[in-house]
């Protein structure tokens, strides 16, 4: 195939950018690495990275969560609505291998990639090619390569921007087979009774197993950090478990421990804390620890995940696990439709621009997808609206925070330009509001495309 575009990377932003320009009508050539191989034919072994498990498109790497789906009181969840409103893949798939999570979208991580493999596969618009890529391309390209860029690349990027990538850790969180825990001592129930019910499984704690928990995490063993890991931060919304534990003795209990909202049904009254797993595929087999990210070598997981009520006897499909995430300093290096300053024909996408989390990565590969399409057609596509959020993720990334400070972000209304109002309201009126003048605003933004 003859392609207009080439877009490198096929993960949840590299897979969006290629449908929103396939299905504008523009060839593409997406170059995925796992399942391939160097171009010098030097390793037998079909290539991968540290974290992934497939060579599936738009694998799901840490949780299988979209997180809210609130589209009235919660920016991630605008930002699904403006994304499906705007035809895209990422969510059409979520969608349609959704699992229970209460107020969240939570996917069955094997159907949904199998999903978005498929539809990029069976596109007559787009050439999936297994290979590597190690250069800048010439013509026009799209740069989603994520945060696990293959060295040879990243350093072609540093020689070109005279900029050093920027670096923090991202961790994943155990899977659990369902029929290994014990549901006389667990129980099925969503924070405040929200969703069917049944979209949690919880482990209470009592005071003294959540003190002895804690002191097993800080004492356990931990995997060795590299030379160049030492001095990389911690993404703070993805922070190993046994790391917010060294923040003090409560840090779980006001984080993913939390037990507001949940009664255990043995007191009738709030543990002292609660372990949460979330369905993690459709069949209800398997169900992942809510934010237990973690650094623990793989026998501590398991020795120290057991002590918790209910997982005594757990069997884990997976372990947890923790991998260097990198970035650029976009404020300074991108400009508004997300070009590299310095070689207008590439543009980047995805979390190797600084934003943080699923969605946030595939909407910003559907805006650059959908930027590069204008411009193939000889046209200027307008910026969404700041008051949207697309608009306000887009502006933070490429200008709204300052570059030499510039950390992972994820959308979030304090990226939204404030309301204009008189005496006081709610919180949750003001989010109401913001929810309400950006679906306005999504509208007269997509009247003029």
């Amino acid at each position: 195939m003859t392609y207009q575009i080439h877009i490198i990377g096929g993960g949840l932003a590299g897979s969006e950018a290629a449908w929103q320009l396939a299905e504008a009508g523009y060839k593409v050539r997406l170059s995925e690495m796992r399942g391939g191989f160097p171009a010098d034919g030097s390793q037998s072994e079909p290539l991968g990275t540290p974290a992934h498990q497939t060579d599936s498109l738009a694998e799901l790497v840490c949780s299988h969560s979209f997180r809210s789906d609130d589209a009235e009181h919660n920016a991630v969840g605008l930002l699904h609505a403006e994304m499906r409103a705007l035809g895209s893949l990422i969510l059409r798939e979520a969608d349609k291998h959704r699992v229970p999570a209460g107020s969240a979208l939570a996917v069955d991580r094997e159907g949904y990639a199998e999903g978005v493999t498929g539809a990029i596969e069976g596109h007559p618009n787009i050439d999936l090619v297994r290979e590597r890529v190690d250069r800048l391309p010439e013509g026009p390209a799209i740069i989603a390569t994520g945060p696990l860029t293959g060295a040879a690349l990243a350093e072609a990027l540093r020689a070109e921007t005279g900029e050093d990538a920027l670096a923090f850790f991202d961790a994943i969180a155990p899977i659990v087979h369902r029929d290994s825990i014990d549901m006389d001592i667990a129980w099925f129930q969503s924070r405040w009774n929200k969703g069917k019910g049944h979209d949690y499984i919880n482990c209470p704690m009592n005071k003294e197993e959540y003190l002895a928990f804690h002191a097993a995490l800080l004492a356990g063993e931990k995997g060795e950090f590299k030379e160049w890991e030492k001095d990389t931060p911690y993404f703070d919304g993805c922070m190993p478990i046994e790391v917010m534990a060294e923040r003090g003795v409560d840090t779980m209990r006001y984080g993913p421990m939390k037990p507001v909202g949940l009664d255990d049904p043995r007191t009738g009254r709030w543990p002292f804390a609660v372990v949460q797993l979330r369905q993690d595929n459709a069949l209800g087999t398997l169900w992942n620890m809510v934010g237990f990210q973690t650094k623990l070598k793989y026998a501590e997981q398991v020795r120290v995940f057991r002590m918790i009520p209910g997982l005594q006897n757990a069997e884990f499909a997976r372990l947890g696990g923790l991998h260097r995430n990198t970035f650029i300093q976009s404020p300074k290096l991108l400009d508004g439709a997300l070009r590299l300053k310095s070689r207008p024909n590439i543009r980047f996408a995805g979390q190797i621009t600084g934003c943080e989390g699923y969605v946030e990565s595939a909407a910003i590969g559907l805006l650059a997808g959908r930027f590069a399409a204008a411009e193939l057609a000889g046209t200027a596509l307008a910026p969404p609206p700041p008051e949207t959020a697309l608009g306000a993720l887009l502006g933070h990334i490429t200008g709204g925070a300052e570059a030499e400070t510039y950390q992972p972000m994820n959308v979030n209304f304090g990226l939204f330009p404030p309301l204009a109002l008189t005496g006081k309201s709610k919180k949750a009126d003001r989010k109401t509001m913001m929810a309400a003048r950006a679906r306005d605003a999504l509208a007269g933004w997509t009247a003029r495309l």
